[in-house]
């Protein structure tokens, strides 16, 4: 995978977000993904419970940007961290560190380990 496809991904998340059906964006999460979120103080490691995490984050109608990150490849992962941007459908914004780790698994990149959390 180059690192344009990494950033790619992200762009495919960020399509899920605007389905606002929260399986939708879960089905983007890897069997054994995991997701530290920006708003919730709960870790959320299986379907369910990152489902249940974009239920309430949905309602927002969020739309992402990343503002700047880094892309590391290796081999069967990648990773991308940084700052992204949250625009919600009030116009309120929201900035927030984050990382996404990637993994190949039954023959698509899912997202492994998400970690969001607010600007200090």
């Amino acid at each position: 995978i180059t690192k344009a496809e990494v950033r790619a991904l992200f762009d495919l998340w960020n399509d899920a977000l605007q389905t606002y059906d929260p399986a939708t964006v879960a089905k983007r999460y890897a069997k054994d993904g995991v997701l530290l979120p920006t708003l919730s103080d709960v870790p959320r490691n299986d379907f369910e419970a990152i489902k249940d995490y974009f239920v309430g984050f949905l309602s927002k109608k969020p739309v992402g940007k990343i503002l700047e990150g880094e892309i590391f490849v290796g081999n069967n992962w990648a990773q991308d961290a940084g700052i992204y941007e949250f625009t919600f459908e009030d116009g309120s914004k929201v900035k927030a560190r984050y990382s996404f780790v990637y993994a190949y698994e039954d023959g698509k990149w899912m997202i492994s380990h998400h970690h969001s959390s607010l600007m200090p």
